[in-house]
């Protein structure tokens, strides 16, 4: 079952127009309709797996100033080859997922074809939204190299630091909270898409 994301630049009035960048950084996402801009400051993309939109969640939170909207259920089919001419009720619920977003806390919304699971993956998504949104650049640092097969001590030495405080940075991150909360945020985005 796809998965529809629709993300709404927050504060374009006040600041430069960010989509055309987030668009090239995540060009190289796996997606079923790849991302487009849609009207101003939205874009939205059709992803076929609910670990990618974990993915791309986590860079969006990472790079902050986006409200989020997740639909999650059926589209029309065959698929159009372009996102914006796509329908189907993913992309209804993505819609007043993106607008529920804008007046939420974690600015992050999930809307799908299970309704108390769309809340249930809503709940673990914001927790893991805000959780990356207050990482500083040295836990990320720190993470990146991790997450790249390094271990510890090798990183360390990348990062000319103890092993201990690659270690203190990656529990300031919460980063094992996330390895936790990642799968559990997949299988609830499966629920809610019925």
């Amino acid at each position: 079952m796809p998965f529809v994301l629709t993300v709404d630049q927050r504060g374009s009035r006040r600041g430069p127009d960010r989509v055309a960048g987030v668009l090239a950084e995540l060009g190289e996402v796996r997606t079923l309709l790849g991302f487009e801009r849609t009207a101003g400051d939205e874009f939205q993309g059709v992803l076929d797996t609910s670990e990618v939109v974990v993915d791309v969640v986590v860079r969006l939170a990472r790079l902050g100033g986006w409200s989020i909207g997740i639909g999650a259920g059926a589209v029309q089919t065959p698929l159009p080859p372009s996102t914006r001419a796509a329908t189907g009720p993913a992309f209804l619920c993505a819609r007043r997922a993106v607008d529920a977003a804008k007046q939420r806390p974690a600015r992050l919304a999930v809307r799908g074809a299970a309704p108390a699971d769309a809340a249930d993956a809503q709940s673990v998504l914001s927790a893991l939204v805000v959780l990356v949104g207050r990482r500083s650049d040295q836990a990320w640092e720190a993470i990146e190299l991790v997450e790249d097969g390094r271990t510890q001590a090798e990183a360390a030495a990348a990062l000319g630091i103890s092993r201990q405080a690659v270690g203190q940075r990656l529990t300031a991150a919460g980063w094992e909270l996330e390895r936790e909360l990642r799968p559990t945020a997949a299988r609830l985005l499966q629920r809610a898409a019925g």
